[in-house]
């Protein structure tokens, strides 16, 4: 048979898609790995809109829960599964995992990213236990803490700006000698008190008992090696998004987002639409994820009702 529509990714923008076009009674096909995107590794979330806090396992469990409830005989849901390849077909588009191919009048990718990690002793052992990837995610957790930021970029820059609004101090590391954020939001930024950075360094280690205690770092200029006290670690060093499976259908931009028209979500192919994490949207989070996809299945649904 031949899909409306076709999902691929298992996050909340998949997940907001899969529902509305259920509503919408878009035959719909929805491909997944599992469910819940990034945040399913968070301890305590506490800006999913509506809810005041939930932990990463649940937030994927009520994901799954909601789009099942509303599925039916509308929206056919894959788990479990990676997809390889999206073609263009005769009749609009085949979507390819490793044992299946699905043909589908249109398609949303909605696969997210995923953050890049540091990878020095200490960082898996500690990796939610101190070490965290989501300041608007994880970052109340660390009130009255002291915490460092490893990042000299303007993703670093906006979650120190974030964290200096309830923690102790922030320290920001970034391995050059200048950083790579714009200078207005690096000025505004390091005028607070509380915000110390600290160039030319090299991350070593991470220590502690059972959270993170010490993040241990070269001083690249003086060749010193230090142990900075901290509670926190907000890693901020770049994300690697999901597009591999598209990077011969759609333009991307050279970090390997997906290129969106902002108004629609759509790709620079026609019939293809894109949502989230996997777009090179300004802002990435749960809610402005789910957003993005209503928005898109909006536009997809007078497309596809326009197609005769």
């Amino acid at each position: 048979m031949i899909y409306d529509l076709a999902i691929v990714g298992g996050g909340p923008a998949a997940v907001a898609a899969g529902v509305y076009a259920s509503r919408k009674r878009l035959k719909t096909i929805l491909i997944a790995k599992d469910f819940g995107g990034q945040s399913s590794v968070s301890t305590d979330i506490q800006n999913w809109i509506g809810t005041v806090s939930i932990s990463g396992a649940k937030l994927a469990e009520s994901l799954k829960a909601h789009l099942m409830a509303y599925a039916g005989d509308i929206v056919t849901v894959k788990e479990g599964n990676l997809v390889e390849s999206v073609l263009k077909s005769a009749d609009g588009f085949l979507v390819k995992t490793a044992n299946e191919s699905y043909e589908a009048k249109t398609v949303l990718v909605a696969t997210g990213s995923q953050r890049r990690k540091i990878t020095v002793p200490g960082a898996d052992k500690y990796e939610n236990k101190g070490i965290v990837y989501c300041a608007s995610c994880d970052g109340p957790l660390f009130a009255d803490m002291d915490v460092a930021v490893i990042g000299g970029g303007n993703a670093g820059f906006e979650t120190a700006a974030q964290l200096l609004a309830y923690c102790k101090s922030v320290t920001l590391l970034h391995k050059n000698n200048e950083f790579k954020a714009d200078p207005v939001t690096t000025k505004k930024i390091l005028s607070n008190p509380k915000m110390r950075p600290i160039l030319n360094a090299e991350i070593l280690e991470i220590k502690g008992l059972d959270f993170v205690e010490k993040l241990v770092y070269r001083q690249k200029d003086s060749d010193k090696k230090v142990e900075l006290p901290v509670q926190g670690i907000f890693v901020e060093v770049g994300s690697m998004p999901a597009t591999g499976f598209v990077s011969k259908l759609v333009e991307l931009d050279k970090i390997g987002q997906v290129i969106v028209d902002p108004k629609n979500q759509r790709t620079s192919v026609e019939g293809v639409w894109a949502a989230g994490d996997c777009t090179n949207a300004l802002y990435h989070q749960n809610n402005i994820a789910a957003g993005d996809a209503v928005r898109a299945l909006e536009d997809i649904y007078m497309y596809i009702h326009t197609l005769g």
